[in-house]
């Protein structure tokens, strides 16, 4: 299996994560949507998991894809929590917007 992922450069996969995180950063910023910004998130925890297996593989050490093992762990319970807060508070306001997270408050 590294034979295969070694024919792409090590740049390849910089670049291709820097994007996939850098649109994570502007789903975060720009939108109003919970889900959106949740997987927006997902997204960028998703370019991270990407660029440690790379540089994991390249350098012939597997601890980075041991750290892309608990990041996904951290992630499933991310999903989990973040995905109960946004139904309780679709149940409370109707609505997912982030700005009617106010309203929670009383």
């Amino acid at each position: 299996m590294d034979s295969v992922i070694k024919i792409i450069p090590l740049n390849a996969y910089i670049i291709l994560s820097a994007v996939i995180f850098c649109i994570g950063i502007v789903g975060v910023l720009t939108r109003r949507n919970a889900i959106i910004i949740f997987m927006s998130v997902e997204l960028m925890l998703n370019a991270v998991n990407l660029l440690l297996a790379a540089f994991s593989s390249y350098s012939g050490d597997a601890n980075g894809q041991v750290f892309v093992f608990f990041i996904m762990a951290v992630a499933a319970a991310e999903v989990a929590v973040g995905l109960a807060i946004i139904v309780m508070m679709y149940r409370n306001t109707g609505s997912v917007d982030i700005d009617l997270l106010n309203k929670l408050k009383n």
